[in-house]
């Protein structure tokens, strides 16, 4: 058995050192293109675990953030923004206190249309330093990533996996104006999905249709001037003329931070799973806030 067990020590030892490298191989390198406040809270802690199991972590963030901060757990690359930390705090603190305030439909939906054109400046201002910083996107070139993952919110993270010819996974809660949707070619009847500020349930009589068709229409608008940057700057910065939901189409994977439980049930495409329960894990609400909200939940 010696002389057999020595003619076959060379494919032995081969065999052996692959075999050894495998825990290695599972590790990949990862590009994070995060969107900021509560996106970017639910997306570290998935971040976190991933580094935990051995995988290279790299974050590509404006210099200006809310709560984007530097971690032992993955690389920071940051990029200079043309605005002050001052201007972002008061225009997210602006918009996110509309949801709070009362006021007609009318109302609302002037205070979201300015609140949502203030952030999309920033946004797309934001994205263009990003896509422009030469040196920062040779980085990102020459790294030879595996993935990216991003929060399809804001497209930037796709445009940039585009240009780098990578694969990308969206992690998020949902995009405005049903993009989402649109491009996963998932069905969408007005009929039966009830559209923000409606407060309508999927069980709405005629009249209620007929309103749930007139907020459907508001959409059409906030898209366009929310969204229309980003397809210029994708178009420019790409070479090639695309819109945004022919870049959100492009998503390898879809992580929806959603659950049957608090949400409707609707048809999925393969690549979307529904995760739920990743909100901001870190934080804890009062125990004085939750039955007073499953009491609203079925009252």
């Amino acid at each position: 058995m010696a002389p057999v067990l020595r003619a076959h020590l060379p494919s032995i030892v081969t065999l052996v050192l692959l075999l050894s490298m495998l825990s290695l191989a599972a590790a990949g390198k990862l590009l994070v293109v995060p969107v900021d406040g509560s996106h970017w809270l639910s997306m570290r802690e998935v971040l976190d675990r991933l580094s935990q199991k051995g995988h290279e972590v790299v974050v590509v963030a404006p210099e200006t953030t809310l709560h984007i901060k530097p971690s032992k757990n993955f690389i920071m690359k940051r990029h200079p923004v043309p605005f002050t930390q001052e201007e972002m705090d008061l225009n997210f603190q602006a918009f996110l206190n509309v949801p709070f305030e009362e006021g007609s439909f009318l109302e609302r939906f002037i205070k979201v249309y300015k609140g949502m054109k203030e952030l999309s400046v920033m946004a797309i201002a934001t994205c263009r330093h990003l896509l422009y910083n030469k040196e920062l996107v040779r980085y990102l070139e020459e790294s030879k990533f595996d993935a990216l993952f991003t929060d399809p919110v804001v497209p930037c993270g796709q445009i940039l996996a585009e240009h780098l010819s990578i694969p990308s996974v969206f992690f998020l809660r949902g995009v405005p104006c049903g993009l989402d949707l649109k491009s996963t070619q998932c069905p969408n009847p007005i009929s039966y999905v009830p559209r923000a500020f409606t407060e309508y349930t999927d069980h709405m009589n005629f009249p209620q249709r007929v309103k749930n068709l007139l907020f459907e229409l508001t959409n059409y608008f906030l898209c366009d001037f929310a969204f229309q940057p980003f397809t210029e700057l994708a178009s420019e910065f790409l070479h090639r003329d695309v819109t945004v939901p022919e870049l959100l189409s492009q998503g390898s994977i879809w992580l929806m931070r959603l659950d049957f439980v608090l949400d409707y049930p609707r048809p999925l495409m393969p690549n979307m799973i529904f995760i739920g329960g990743v909100h901001c894990a870190h934080k804890k609400l009062p125990q004085a806030t939750i039955p007073a909200y499953l009491e609203s939940m079925f009252s």
